[in-house]
């Protein structure tokens, strides 16, 4: 137990009050800011860390700060949001810009940061528009102390402090001292953790009674109590002006909680070992300590079992690149606290898997995708008709408004996708992306065997272009029973496409179809084609198979459930079938493994061909293109009616 009384039945379990900006990471290890050539992205601020952070271990948390009215700002709203952290006391200011900060990783113990601040929007929180209503439904509410260091942030911090004392919220602070944002090193020195300054111990201490729990690194508390070199006196000062419990962040050492009085010692102190973890990069860390030890403490849990949390989060994130993203899942955490993780958290398959797995992502139940990604059959069918070849981005144009159209007329808002490929259909991806559909985009070769790849024969290369939510798509001619160089060779090549995915964070579909080797089993040979492929550690977020029997398909779920639960599932293709056939084969696809179709030659096949001849226009080709989608969608609906079920 603590000495915190966190309230009940409120609406949110935190509220964080503090900095929200954009953390621009090189991406380039082991060299200074001047010589990175390239940058990632992520949220960032350690406010928004931690309300990030929290919120992807299942707490209801909520944002308060603000962001300017452009691009970054929105960002970092999305980002927040499709965590489930609520943003609805994130102010918009419509002059200042959102604070961008660009951190360096030149080796484990110089980390530069660079802040570009200046008189930022989260700089201007204004304090007529914090919400007591809003603060009133909180159980806890954590500032940081960069929003205690001016007058404009300090009243804001201050209202919303005076709100949660009125109503009976936990006071949390995150001393999170930052001697450049207090104006006492160059701009230069943002990598500077600790300054003395009296200007700034006097100004902590005028706020420190407003909290009930303190957390902070030993050089914070140095700050924040004011005598340099001597945390037990720095900590009898903070004593002197705050009975609030103090959480003293030691590094690698743990933490120590103080509840009461100082000890003579801080080893005297209730101590909590850390976890030993190669360290790739400290920043961040502090917040998802924080994030882990709020997720542990608001469920109720004592200090041990909330500083274990803690130190378990801060050592994830230490590991990894970034802060706000590398935050950990509660399927992560039990992992990690299951006995079965290696020493080495960056060796670790399965804890890399569950945080790409278990964070939020957008969900596709179902999924009716018109796949129009072809390139050498367009090409073919272009040239049997005489017609040239510039006309077929046009054509894919046209197919990408049939699917607009059908998302409308047929109400298949978030379960449409398509898929279309970057050397005739690179307009249409642009079309298609950033609508909410689902975007596939084909990386093989067509009619490789063994596999090559189109764009470039660096995987890793070409999907740095290809925007993240674009699902990566690979067909392979596998079978298990290949010819042995033949089989080491493709596979080669999927494991090349598999790191490559799993570092750019792109999805990945396979769809194995296996060359007709006689009159065996057609299902045996996907089936045992997908085994091998776990086998290899091959765990792709979809498979794209052909038409099965009821059996096969059931052996696949049973195969999917066993290997990677966390599977997307699988879709049924085409092999230009004809529509009836098509929906025949939907009826056996019963097993819940099976989401949908993807499905394209039996569409546009027939309408491109007159499109192409000249013989139809525009109107009409979609139309053609949109019947025949339509019949495919009845069909799949058809089949997942009870009635269909039950037959």
């Amino acid at each position: 137990m603590t000495s915190l009384n966190f309230p009940s039945g409120r609406r949110f379990d935190l509220a964080c009050l503090g900095r929200l900006a954009v953390d621009l990471y090189a991406e380039q290890v082991g060299c200074g800011l001047e010589d990175a050539a390239s940058f990632a992205r992520y949220l960032g601020g350690s406010s928004a860390n931690v309300a990030f952070g929290t919120a992807r271990l299942g707490l209801s948390s909520a944002m308060i700060s603000r962001v300017g009215n452009e691009q970054m700002g929105r960002f970092l709203l999305a980002t927040l949001q499709r965590e489930g952290c609520d943003t609805s006391q994130v102010q918009v200011d419509p002059q200042r810009l959102t604070g961008l900060v660009l951190l360096g990783l030149k080796d484990r113990d110089t980390f530069p940061l660079l802040f570009y601040r200046e008189n930022c929007a989260d700089m201007a929180l204004d304090a007529a528009g914090i919400d007591e209503g809003f603060i009133a439904q909180c159980r806890a509410l954590a500032v940081t102390g960069t929003h205690l260091s001016t007058p404009q942030v300090r009243k804001a911090a201050h209202t919303a402090l005076d709100h949660a004392a009125k109503h009976g919220v936990v006071r949390v602070l995150d001393i999170d001292y930052r001697p450049v944002l207090w104006g006492l090193t160059g701009r230069g020195a943002g990598d500077n953790r600790y300054v003395p300054d009296a200007r700034v111990t006097q100004q902590l201490q005028a706020s420190l009674p407003r909290f009930d729990l303190l957390v902070g690194t030993e050089e914070e508390f140095l700050i924040a109590g004011g005598v340099p070199g001597d945390l037990l006196a720095s900590l009898q000062a903070v004593r002197a002006v705050t009975p609030a419990v103090l959480v003293v962040k030691r590094g690698a050492l743990g933490c120590s909680v103080i509840e009461g009085a100082i000890p003579g010692r801080i080893e005297d102190a209730p101590a909590f070992a850390g976890e030993r973890v190669e360290v790739l990069n400290v920043l961040g860390a502090g917040d998802a300590f924080l994030a882990g030890l709020l997720a542990g403490l608001l469920r109720g849990r004592g200090w041990e079992e909330s500083a274990r949390i803690a130190n378990a989060c801060g050592a994830i994130v230490v590991s990894r690149h970034g802060c706000a993203p590398a935050m950990p899942t509660p399927a992560e955490l039990a992992h990690w606290f299951g006995g079965q993780r290696p020493p080495r958290v960056d060796s670790d398959r399965q804890l890399a898997h569950l945080h790409r797995v278990t964070a939020p992502r957008a969900r596709w139940s179902e999924l009716q995708v018109m796949a129009f990604d072809h390139r050498s059959q367009f090409h073919d069918l272009a040239r049997s008709l005489g017609a040239a070849e510039a006309r077929l981005p046009a054509l894919k144009r046209l197919l990408v408004r049939a699917a607009e159209r059908a998302e409308t007329e047929l109400g298949l808002q978030g379960r449409l996708g398509v898929l279309a490929d970057g050397r005739y259909g690179e307009a249409a991806l642009h079309d298609a992306t950033g609508r909410g559909w689902w975007v596939g985009r084909p990386i093989e070769l067509p009619g490789s065997r063994p596999l090559r790849f189109d764009e470039s024969d660096s995987v890793g290369s070409a999907l740095l272009h290809w925007p993240r939510e674009q699902v990566v798509k690979c067909l392979v001619h596998y079978h298990p029973d290949d010819p042995v160089m033949l089989r080491l060779e493709q596979e080669a090549q999927l494991l090349q496409l598999w790191a490559a995915t799993r570092e750019s964070g792109h999805e990945l579909l396979l769809e194995v179809i296996p060359p007709r080797t006689g009159s065996g089993d057609a299902d045996d040979a996907v089936l045992r084609s997908l085994q091998r492929l776990y086998n290899l550690g091959l765990k792709p977020e979809w498979w794209k198979l052909a038409p099965m029997s009821e059996a096969g398909w059931a052996r696949l779920g049973a195969l999917v459930k066993a290997r990677d639960p966390h599977c997307r599932g699988a879709v049924i293709l085409g092999l230009n079938q004809p529509i009836a056939e098509l929906v025949k084969s939907f009826a056996l696809a019963r097993d819940p493994v099976v989401k949908g179709f993807m499905v394209g030659r039996s569409l546009w096949a027939g309408p491109s061909r007159s499109w192409l001849a000249n013989e139809i226009d525009d109107a009409t080709l979609i139309d053609g293109v949109l019947q025949n989608f339509s019949q495919l969608v009845e069909g799949w609906r058809t089949s997942r009616s009870p009635l269909a079920r039950a037959a």
